[in-house]
């Protein structure tokens, strides 16, 4: 199934330039640009709080957006750069890259995992702990993944899942070659406890035997 694309809603910008920008700016707008795709450049703007809490939400410069601006239809892009005030720490000017549909695209892609109940390590109290709920994908732009499915069916306490081990959805593939954990299945704590226990007791034994030996030794 494709991941759904977040919209992202701009007004046609007229004038371009820095007299225009800074008109912009003074209405409360982040002026920005669209370019690419063998297409003229569209200079636009947005709404400065709304696009200040998308870029705060994070994954903005990763993330596929679907670009709406009145009277004009919707384009695929994605952010290749935002401008920030110095000392605000604000952004000033935003640049998008239009995008086809086959264009191969770095995104990252949140992880879901199934068969929890099949899972002996888990109904041994194993905890499942989540490495990376999200994992980064070369992707194709028309035809995003809605997840990555991790299958834990036989899994037990003590087990890693590495990207190597799921089947990734057709035409993704990591962007590094390393076989890197996304999850792994944790002993629970009382049996993590009773080992510690059993290995101090161990420790112990061993320790008072080789102190008998050489008191026997000695004599």
């Amino acid at each position: 199934m494709a991941k759904e694309i977040p919209d992202l809603v701009a007004e046609a910008r007229t004038g371009t330039g820095k007299g225009a920008a800074r008109k912009a700016r003074r209405e409360g707008k982040v002026p920005g640009i669209v370019y690419g795709d063998g297409k003229d450049p569209l200079p636009v703007q947005f709404e400065f709080n709304n696009l200040l809490t998308k870029l705060r939400a994070g994954r903005f410069m990763s993330t596929l957006w679907n670009l709406k601006v009145e009277g004009q239809e919707d384009v695929r892009i994605i952010c290749r750069g935002v401008q920030k005030d110095v000392v605000k720490d604000l952004p000033t000017h935003i640049d998008f890259m239009r995008l086809r549909r086959t264009t191969k695209v770095n995104l990252f892609i949140h992880v879901e995992f199934i068969n929890e109940d099949k899972a002996p390590g888990l109904k041994r109290g194993g905890t499942l702990v989540t490495v990376r709920p999200e994992v980064e994908l070369v992707v194709t732009a028309g035809d995003i993944p809605e997840s990555v499915i991790v299958d834990l069916e036989g899994r037990e306490i003590g087990d890693s899942i590495h990207i190597g081990d799921v089947k990734l959805p057709e035409g993704a593939k990591p962007t590094t070659d390393r076989n890197f954990v996304i999850a792994n299945i944790a002993a629970p704590s009382a049996l993590v406890s009773e080992e510690a226990e059993e290995g101090g007791e161990g420790e112990a034994a061993a320790e008072a035997e080789g102190e008998a030996e050489a008191e026997a030794s000695e004599e």
